[in-house]
C-alpha cells in the first residue's frame, strides 16, 4: 500500500507521520482493494487543524474524508474511525448486491408458489 502525507502550513514531525501511517495501515483489513493512501494535514493561524484522507481502490473506488479540530493527532484518529464506517458501508452494499436464487419455486414474499 502507498503511504503519502503532505501538510500545508505545518511541519510534519516524524511522530505525527508515524501515528497517521500507523492508524491507516488497518484500512486494507476493512476492504482489500485499498492500494493507496493520502493524509493531508493543514494547520491554520487560528490554532485548528484540518485533517484529510484520501483513500483509493481499485476500479476508481474513492474514499474522502476530513476532520477538523485542536489536536493533529486527534485529528487523525477520529478521520481513520470515519474513513472506517463509509468503507464498510460501501462493502455492506457491495456485499448484499449479490442476492441468492430463488430454488424453493415460491416468488419470495409471501410463500405461494409462482405458476
Amino acid at each position: 500500500m502507498l503511504f503519502t502525507i503532505s501538510g500545508k502550513h505545518i511541519d510534519i514531525t516524524e511522530a505525527i507521520r508515524s501515528h497517521a501511517e500507523e492508524k491507516t495501515a488497518k484500512l486494507p483489513k476493512y476492504y482489500s482493494s485499498i492500494n493507496q493512501v493520502e493524509v493531508i494535514i493543514d494547520g491554520s493561524r487560528s490554532g485548528n487543524t484540518s485533517v484529510e484522507i484520501i483513500a483509493r481502490g481499485e476500479h476508481s473506488k474513492v474514499f474522502v474524508v476530513t476532520e477538523t479540530g485542536e489536536d493533529a493527532y486527534r485529528c487523525i484518529d477520529l478521520a481513520v474511525h470515519k474513513l472506517e464506517r463509509q468503507i464498510r458501508r460501501r462493502k455492506g452494499r457491495e456485499r448484499d448486491n449479490k442476492h441468492a436464487g430463488g430454488t424453493d419455486g415460491t416468488d419470495g414474499t409471501d410463500g405461494t408458489e409462482l405458476t
